[in-house]
């Protein structure tokens, strides 16, 4: 088995440029120095445009941004060993630079929100005024009791009723029990749209660039998350899509699973492993099992380039992150390490 940092035939070497030790940190790409580089780069080691290949490999990015991967910022993904996002921005950078030569295109999500979002303190209010706190889960019971309403001031800006706005709370926390979901939970304001929480990773944005310039290839964002009436874990759709009366408030991303299933491989990674990067995978095996279900063997999942989310004598998401994943396994998903060469993948 190959461990980080070594290298094996077929694989390109990491670039001098890559600083592994400052993967935790936040700083700007010097984008004229790497696209000369690059340029070297894609002439000295034969590398094709992106165009040009036979075998179409898409690579799945999921909210790997400074909010959850750099310590400090307001969700960072520590996991148990409190180095998760990190350890996986490192290693996620390194196999873009050692496979640039196969990954035809790479699809970043960026999750999106503003601060009055139904997962943020701000949308709710007790009969005294206060807010739940960080971290709180609003149960189905707490609303039913009157516990938590929403805050009519935010209700009046989004042009909502009042009534329709308790209405709609109680409908969508049942809808998120009813899906299986987590309780709503009051998130800390985060991936704040304009704000430095909202950008990606440095070093894999630097990665990304690298991989453009040296393939002739855009990176295609895809957005998420700025709906204020629902939460927005999976790229490929909001956790509830219409209110009490059967109304739309958002809807999913169909193109997108098409696109994805258009490709001969898909590799996913990204942050958290118990949430967005979960609810992707759950959301685009639905899509799958629509076609029959053998699509699920061109998935392949970097299990070393993603974490769950663990609050110390809070919360701990890890079990069931694993519990997902092994269903995806089982389901016939590929469990993959970013260290291990392609080749020896598992259907490769």
């Amino acid at each position: 088995m190959k461990e980080e940092g070594q290298r094996v035939a077929g694989e390109l070497p990491v670039p001098a440029h890559f600083a592994p030790d400052r993967v935790g940190e936040v700083w700007r790409t010097q984008y004229q120095n790497r696209a000369v580089e690059a340029a070297r780069w894609a002439l000295s080691h034969a590398i094709a445009p992106a165009s040009s290949d036979r075998r179409r490999i898409a690579l799945l990015l999921v909210d790997v941004q400074n909010t959850f991967c750099i310590p400090g910022f307001e969700l960072y993904v520590a996991g148990r060993s409190g180095t998760g996002a990190v350890d996986d921005s490192r290693r996620l950078s390194q196999f873009i630079y050692r496979n640039l030569h196969r990954i035809t295109q790479i699809i970043p999500t960026m999750d999106t929100h503003q601060a009055i979002q139904i997962f943020h303190a701000i949308f709710l209010i007790n009969d005294r005024g206060e807010h739940p706190g960080p971290f709180s889960l609003i149960s189905v019971e707490e609303i039913e009791e009157g516990r938590w309403k929403t805050n009519p001031a935010v209700l009046r800006h989004l042009g909502i009723d009042p009534e329709y706005g308790d209405r709609y709370l109680l409908h969508y926390a049942r809808e998120l029990r009813r899906g299986g979901k987590y309780d709503l939970t009051t998130w800390p304001y985060h991936a704040m749209l304009g704000g430095i929480g909202h950008a990606l990773v440095s070093a894999v944005e630097e990665a990304l660039f690298f991989h453009s310039v040296a393939r002739y290839t855009q990176p295609h964002f895809r957005i998420k998350g700025g709906k204020p009436l629902t939460e927005h874990y999976s790229v490929l759709g909001p956790e509830v899509t219409c209110g009490p009366g059967g109304e739309p408030v958002a809807k999913k991303d169909e193109f997108l699973a098409k696109e994805l299933l258009g490709y001969d491989m898909v590799i996913i990674a990204g942050q958290a492993k118990s949430h967005c990067v979960a609810w992707t995978i759950a959301d685009l095996l639905e899509d799958i099992g629509r076609h029959g279900g053998e699509l699920a063997g061109k998935i392949y999942l970097l299990e070393d380039c993603t974490s769950a989310v663990v609050i110390p004598g809070v919360v701990d998401y890890s079990e069931a992150a694993d519990l997902a994943f092994r269903r995806f396994a089982e389901a016939g998903m590929h469990l993959v390490r970013s260290v291990d060469p392609m080749s020896g993948w598992p259907g490769e």
